[in-house]
């Protein structure tokens, strides 16, 4: 028989910097799951990734047993990184801080389809280009 579900929780940490500080221990305390194990899968799972902002699906169990589903870095943090660029634009749409390439798109897009709510590459790749003009890039050919 399956395991009664309790609570899912969705958090995006730091990869293999997990600790149980908040947003860790706010998050997981109150169902009463033991954080220091969680937070040591979770930076073994996601050490080879470190730098990135990883999200997870925490799935809490009754018997305050859980599992964790780690998905693909957020668009915008696949931008900044291939990029190099550390933060967006403040004012979009009037400053543009730097450009990117269509195969850059279309290697983020690659990369990140597993998780967006799309099979199609071409969808996927006008959702990154949305999401690099929000944060002030110029798409370039």
């Amino acid at each position: 028989m399956a395991k009664k579900i309790k609570a899912i929780v969705k958090l995006a940490l730091q990869a293999g910097m997990a600790n149980p500080a908040p947003p860790v221990g706010t998050a997981l305390g109150p169902h009463g799951i033991k954080i220091m194990d969680f937070c040591n899968e979770f930076n073994a799972k996601t050490a080879d990734m470190k730098g990135s902002l990883i999200p997870a699906i925490i799935t809490i169990f009754e018997d305050r047993s859980f599992e964790f589903i780690i998905k693909k870095p957020p668009v915008s943090d696949m931008i900044k990184k291939i990029t190099g660029i550390t933060k967006g634009s403040g004012t979009t749409g009037r400053e543009k801080i730097g450009k990117i390439t269509d195969a850059q798109i279309t290697q983020i897009a690659e990369n990140k389809i597993v998780d967006l709510n799309t099979k199609d590459l071409e969808a996927a790749k006008r959702m990154v280009a949305g999401t690099a003009k929000s944060m002030g890039f110029e798409i370039i050919n």
